[in-house]
């Protein structure tokens, strides 16, 4: 391969790992995805851990991550017990589902913050501070009210997708 196509595939990789790691679904995963995206033949862990410098473990953990989105598919090859993956070509079904994926996570943890400041609201000593004290309780309920419109769309969003 010449050395033109080589750093092609590389600012390709690159671009992506940078992609995905701003989207919040880790470098290594666009990494993978590029790189099978771009190769022609069918890779092993081992080639991905090879082509990319990265751990086996990590490896495996994007593979299945970016298979359970419809980015990768495994590929059988006779006589060899390895898997193998190719790339899909739906980028657009792709980036839709790990979108969406990255977006359920904001949502729990969000809603796990917010379980645990009114709980720590409630303990608080109204004494100490009592101005400061209602007006974090005002931001923390207007931003709750927020939070809780932001889930009803998101759930409608889901809704949809799923009766497709």
């Amino acid at each position: 391969m010449s050395q033109e196509l080589n750093t092609i595939r590389a600012s390709f990789v690159e671009l992506a790992g940078s992609a995905t790691q701003s989207f919040g679904a880790g470098r290594v995963i666009g990494q993978i995805f590029a790189h099978l995206y771009l190769c022609r033949e069918v890779q092993s862990l081992d080639d991905l851990t090879e082509a990319l410098g990265i751990s086996k473990g990590s490896a495996s953990m994007s593979v299945r991550q970016l298979e359970q989105w419809g980015a990768l598919k495994k590929v059988w090859k006779k006589g060899d017990r390895k898997d193998y993956y190719e790339a899909t070509e739906d980028w657009g079904k792709f980036m839709r589902k790990a979108m969406l994926d990255s977006i359920a996570q904001h949502m729990e943890r969000t809603e796990e913050v917010l379980r645990q400041t009114d709980v720590l609201l409630k303990q608080s000593d109204p004494q100490v501070c009592k101005e400061e004290l209602k007006f974090v309780k005002k931001r923390i309920k207007r931003f709750t009210q927020f939070k809780e419109r932001v889930q009803w769309v998101w759930d409608k969003v889901m809704l949809g997708m799923l009766m497709k």
